[in-house]
């Protein structure tokens, strides 16, 4: 069997933003979403560069084994020349981007991601989230301190802890192998439609339109009529088997570059034909000279994107920022046992690095080598063991010291 994507980009600027940060790429072999992020223009770069770095790979030439090492390169060289730019221009301080990515080698799907655009697989009527969130509020719901409901209202639920961008920082992607099954249908997308529109109504929109084309058109159009603070942007490919294909039904065979990174970038597509869409074409069309739009001014939800997209920048400013402080210390209430020099260890903190700054220490070394316990223990100490408490953490070192002293 020989499958093939059919597939359709569709972006749009939002209601409330004044230009598109986002950027995509539907192409025969790759699919690509990025939510740029940062100052005036910091945003349209970072994404735009993303999807420059990674549409060369938009090819037959990889297979299975090499789809994801290259994935791994381009976002590391797309990395390396945000920093490059960063550093020439200062005024590009402080810009990222998200990146979901699927690349087809052969009937295989490689899979890289990072931030928290979204990759969802409809197989079977059943709709799947294949990606998490590299966000704060989704760190929250993995060690449950808060519900997967209560998430999606977290006033800190835009706050990122990785992302491509200009901190000098390892790039740190998830990535995977996937089946490329016929039948299977799948959507990248930007926060912007995810953060408004809820799963079950994006489940009904996959599954109810047969055309990826009308199913992106649908899917924009529910994020416009939901106000779209942000900018909207959603890649639909189906997986096809080429055999099957009635004559004349060839899959595309161009790419499609939708948002920023497109050659119409800089004409807004504030669109759609709802009530709130005609009112924010309006507000735009009659705004007094007085009153610019603010390129650089960012809806809601990207507020503390835009101050606080990584945990780093929460404990740096502190109070100055709401709700920074108690983000510091709630790090500072949590505990894991670690490896640090070789030897086991307890931590205080969670076990992230951001730019410069380590988000955990050691509270309290051990005289226990990593190298004497089992090795599935030494996989999952190495993995780090989350504690509810020092002293939780201090019981069960003491139970592997007394295990590895047993003859």
């Amino acid at each position: 069997m020989t499958v093939a994507l059919h597939y359709a980009a569709r972006s749009d600027v939002g209601l409330v933003r004044s230009n598109n940060q986002d950027s995509a790429y539907a192409g025969p072999h790759l699919l690509v979403v990025a939510d740029g992020m940062g100052g005036h223009a910091g945003g349209d770069v970072a994404s735009s560069v993303a999807v420059a770095h990674l549409a060369p790979l938009d090819d037959e030439a990889h297979g299975p084994d090499d789809a994801l090492d290259e994935l791994g390169r381009a976002l590391g060289d797309a990395h390396a020349e945000l920093l490059a730019r960063a550093e020439e221009n200062p005024e590009l301080a402080g810009l990222g981007t998200t990146v979901t990515a699927l690349l087809r080698a052969g009937n295989k799907l490689a899979m890289a991601h990072i931030g928290d655009s979204r990759a969802y697989l409809l197989r079977d009527g059943e709709l799947t989230q294949v990606t998490s969130d590299h966000s704060f509020v989704q760190h929250l719901v993995n060690t449950g301190k808060i519900t997967a409901e209560e998430a999606e209202h977290h006033p800190h639920r835009s706050v990122l802890l990785r992302v491509l961008g200009d901190f000098d920082m390892e790039i740190l992607p998830d990535v995977s192998v996937r089946e490329a099954r016929a039948g299977d249908r799948w959507l990248l997308c930007s926060d912007g439609l995810s953060g408004v529109v809820s799963r079950d109504t994006i489940a009904e929109t996959l599954t109810g339109f047969q055309d990826v084309g009308a199913c992106a058109d649908q899917l924009v159009q529910l994020a416009l009529r939901g106000g779209a603070p942000d900018n909207v942007t959603v890649v639909v490919s189906d997986v096809v088997d080429v055999d099957d294909l009635p004559d004349g039904a060839a899959p595309p065979t161009g790419p499609q570059v939708v948002g920023s990174a497109a050659t119409d970038r800089h004409r807004p597509t504030r669109g759609g034909t709802g009530a709130a869409a005609r009112a924010a074409e309006h507000a735009a069309s009659t705004r007094p000279p007085s009153e610019p739009l603010d390129e650089d001014e960012p809806p809601p939800r990207r507020v503390l994107r835009r101050v606080l997209w990584a945990l780093a920048v929460v404990v740096v400013l502190g109070g100055l920022v709401l709700g920074g402080r108690w983000g510091w210390l709630w790090t500072q209430d949590q505990y894991y046992v670690g490896v640090s020099d070789g030897y086991v260890a307890i931590f205080q903190g969670i076990d992230q690095t951001i730019g410069p700054l380590e988000l955990s220490h050691v509270v309290q070394a051990s005289d226990l080598r990593i190298t004497d316990l089992p090795q599935f223990m030494q996989d999952r100490v190495n993995e780090t063991v989350q504690m509810s408490s020092l002293a939780e953490a201090e019981l069960w070192v003491a139970d592997r010291e007394r295990e590895a002293a047993v003859p």
